[in-house]
Protein backbone atom coordinates (compact mmCIF):
# COMPACT_ATOMS: atom_id res chain seq x y z
CA UNK A 1 0.00 0.00 0.00
CA UNK A 2 1.17 3.95 -1.08
CA UNK A 3 1.05 6.03 1.57
CA UNK A 4 1.66 9.02 -0.14
CA UNK A 5 -1.01 11.06 -1.50
CA UNK A 6 -0.96 11.51 -5.03
CA UNK A 7 -2.90 15.37 -5.76
CA UNK A 8 -4.56 17.50 -3.66
CA UNK A 9 -8.33 16.23 -5.27
CA UNK A 10 -8.07 14.00 -2.34
CA UNK A 11 -7.35 16.57 0.30
CA UNK A 12 -10.34 18.55 -1.08
CA UNK A 13 -12.85 15.81 -1.03
CA UNK A 14 -11.57 14.67 2.23
CA UNK A 15 -12.25 18.08 3.17
CA UNK A 16 -15.39 18.86 2.05
CA UNK A 17 -17.01 15.36 3.73
CA UNK A 18 -19.54 15.55 6.61
CA UNK A 19 -18.04 14.04 9.85
CA UNK A 20 -20.21 11.09 9.80
CA UNK A 21 -18.96 10.39 6.45
CA UNK A 22 -15.31 10.97 7.70
CA UNK A 23 -16.31 8.46 10.34
CA UNK A 24 -16.96 5.92 8.51
CA UNK A 25 -13.79 6.34 6.25
CA UNK A 26 -12.09 5.83 9.59
CA UNK A 27 -13.65 3.22 10.55
CA UNK A 28 -12.81 1.43 7.13
CA UNK A 29 -8.93 2.30 7.67
CA UNK A 30 -6.64 -0.99 7.94
CA UNK A 31 -2.75 -1.65 8.64
CA UNK A 32 -0.28 0.78 8.22
CA UNK A 33 -2.42 3.57 7.79
CA UNK A 34 -4.57 3.31 11.19
CA UNK A 35 -1.21 2.92 12.89
CA UNK A 36 -0.04 6.34 11.82
CA UNK A 37 -3.43 7.79 12.50
CA UNK A 38 -3.46 6.33 15.85
CA UNK A 39 -0.10 7.17 16.81
CA UNK A 40 -0.31 10.70 15.15
CA UNK A 41 2.21 10.97 12.43
CA UNK A 42 -0.30 12.55 9.99
CA UNK A 43 -3.03 14.88 10.40
CA UNK A 44 -6.63 13.54 10.25
CA UNK A 45 -7.63 14.96 7.30
CA UNK A 46 -4.71 13.70 5.22
CA UNK A 47 -6.08 10.17 6.87
CA UNK A 48 -9.40 10.31 5.30
CA UNK A 49 -7.93 11.83 2.01
CA UNK A 50 -5.64 8.61 1.57
CA UNK A 51 -8.43 6.43 2.83
CA UNK A 52 -10.22 7.70 -0.50
CA UNK A 53 -7.35 7.17 -2.38
CA UNK A 54 -7.40 3.93 -1.11
CA UNK A 55 -11.07 2.87 -1.77
CA UNK A 56 -11.01 4.12 -5.09
CA UNK A 57 -7.68 2.64 -6.30
CA UNK A 58 -9.08 -0.58 -4.84
CA UNK A 59 -12.55 0.26 -6.41
CA UNK A 60 -10.80 0.54 -10.06
CA UNK A 61 -8.94 -2.88 -9.84
CA UNK A 62 -12.25 -4.74 -9.09
CA UNK A 63 -13.96 -3.08 -12.11
CA UNK A 64 -10.82 -4.31 -13.94
CA UNK A 65 -11.17 -7.45 -13.09
CA UNK A 66 -14.64 -7.95 -13.32
CA UNK A 67 -14.37 -6.97 -16.54
CA UNK A 68 -12.15 -9.62 -17.55
CA UNK A 69 -14.42 -12.02 -15.93
CA UNK A 70 -17.85 -10.52 -18.25
CA UNK A 71 -15.27 -10.67 -20.96
CA UNK A 72 -14.15 -14.38 -20.04
CA UNK A 73 -17.79 -15.58 -19.76
CA UNK A 74 -19.41 -14.00 -23.13
CA UNK A 75 -16.30 -15.97 -24.76
CA UNK A 76 -17.74 -19.12 -23.37
CA UNK A 77 -20.89 -18.72 -23.50
CA UNK A 78 -20.14 -17.41 -27.54
CA UNK A 79 -18.46 -21.01 -27.91
CA UNK A 80 -20.87 -23.30 -26.32
CA UNK A 81 -23.90 -21.31 -28.28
Amino acid sequence: MNLKLSSQEYLDQAAALSKEDAERLFARMRGKLARKVESEKIPSLEAVALQLQIEDEELQEWRQRWAEIEQREAARTKKGG
